[in-house]
């Protein structure tokens, strides 16, 4: 039997979901009317929304984080299809169960004419042999595939299958959005909290509303455990403050998935940052991955990386000052050494930024393994032994602390090469003495060269 996406709490299609339920399960919407936060996708007369009221439906994939819509909007699409619905999970279903939901399917078209939408929550789940398995079906018509993923699909859908599917990107949920949820659930005498008179202070209500980082099922259900643990007045109502949400909220969840595209969005925002020279942003950023609980040894290898690639020898102290930082996370450990990754963080943001290094070797390495590889010259090789001196190893040498300058007019490279420029420093930071020196000494071995 294929695993159900609802749950044993979770109702059928058209029927109110039980009193016991939990509350972001009772306030569901019940109609494209009700959905709030996804305008630009389900407003009237926008594609998606024609395309459900005329019961004209493509193959969908939802994208969006947790508690943004993904299962609300497949539960009002097969409340409103004439196709027949079945909802699959990838965390419960296994091959059997999506072949059998298939084979279902073909036969009911064949007897009936009726297509299938086949609702496959957490898609990024299935592997790919289960994910191809859709393509026979979604091709011949049999399904109509809408597939919920907190992920991004380009990396975790088979290009197959996502070629066959409009991807629908959903945002998460806006404070006021949610904070609209959050009123009509206190109002609701039914399906919410009206009934048993609860109330919030607006400070409450925006703190709630806040909890959840854009999910809407978060704020949800601590309203619950407020309102719940909230004392009744003489009036008989429940008022709810920003102390008792606070009490009850402790500390923010975070949305952040440690493997997931989150956690390539934060970092991504944290090296761009620090090379925009926004140290408010940056610091912020690091915040954001500490206190979700990211890795600080991963941070602070970014943060070395960064401090070659984007400081570079514009401040060669910012290399100096993340390899601390590096150390202390290992000599401290979290929490003591957060404040450490800021000190690195803070310094590489506000030092002057260069790619020259980066460049550097992203040029020469293109040589080394592109090209042909060239022999090391003669001059540059080690003769420890009488038959390499006899080869000529290490003729031509030319010592630079036997010249004037510390300088020779001797090349390091092979001779294809010669007059190659991989590292152009920059005139930002200590880069401008490293630009004042590299000119000093090209002039002087031209002209011991003689072709000044």
């Amino acid at each position: 039997m294929a695993g159900s996406l609802f749950g044993d709490d979770d109702a059928p299609q058209g029927v109110a979901p039980r009193p016991d339920a939990p509350l972001a399960e009772r306030i569901r919407p019940q109609s494209f009317d009700e959905c709030v936060g996804q305008e630009a996708l389900l407003a009237p007369g926008t594609p998606l929304r024609e395309a459900i009221a005329r019961d004209v439906l493509h193959s969908l994939i939802l994208w969006g984080p947790p508690g943004s819509g993904k299962t609300t909007i497949a539960r009002l699409i097969a409340a409103g299809t004439a196709a027949h619905f079945v909802p699959l999970s990838a965390v419960l279903s296994g091959v059997r169960e999506l072949r059998d939901a298939m084979a279902d399917a073909a036969a009911r078209r064949a007897r009936s004419g009726q297509r299938t939408i086949l609702f496959i929550d957490e898609i990024h789940r299935f592997n790919k042999a289960q994910q191809d398995a859709l393509l026979p079906h979604v091709e011949a018509g049999d399904i109509i595939l809408i597939g919920a993923t907190t992920e991004n699909p380009s990396f975790e859908v088979n290009a197959a299958v996502l070629s066959r599917a409009r991807v629908c990107v959903l945002a998460p949920l806006s404070v006021d959005a949610i904070e609209q949820l959050l009123r009509r659930a206190m109002a609701d005498p039914v399906r919410g909290l009206g009934a048993r008179q609860v109330t919030a202070t607006p400070e409450a209500l925006r703190a709630i509303a806040s909890s959840g980082s854009g999910d809407a099922r978060t704020a949800l259900n601590l309203l619950e455990l407020c309102a719940q643990a909230a004392p009744t007045g003489a009036d008989g109502r429940r008022t709810l403050t920003l102390a008792q949400v606070e009490a009850a909220l402790q500390r923010r969840v975070l949305r952040y998935d440690k493997t997931g595209e989150e956690h390539f969005n934060l970092i991504s925002a944290l090296h761009k940052s620090m090379r925009n020279s926004d140290p408010d942003a940056a610091v912020y950023w690091l915040a954001r991955m500490v206190e979700a609980g990211e890795d600080p040894l991963y941070i602070a290898r970014r943060v070395v990386r960064f401090a070659s690639e984007d400081v570079g020898n514009a401040d060669p102290q910012g290399l100096v000052v993340a390899i601390a930082a590096s150390d202390a996370v290992r000599l401290l450990g979290m929490p003591e050494a957060n404040t450490a990754l800021s000190q690195a963080v803070l310094y590489l943001a506000t030092a002057p930024k260069s790619q020259a290094v980066y460049a550097a070797y992203t040029a020469a390495a293109a040589d080394a393994t592109q090209e042909v590889a060239d022999p090391v010259p003669l001059q540059l090789r080690n003769a420890p032994t009488a038959l390499m001196r006899a080869l000529d190893y290490g003729a031509g040498y030319e010592s630079a602390h036997d010249a004037p300058d510390a300088v020779t007019a001797m090349s390091c490279l092979p001779p294809r090469l010669d007059g190659r420029n991989y590292y152009r420093p920059t005139n930002r930071g200590f880069e401008q003495e490293i630009t004042r020196r590299l000119t000093g000494w090209k002039a002087l071995k031209e002209k011991r060269r003689g072709t000044s």
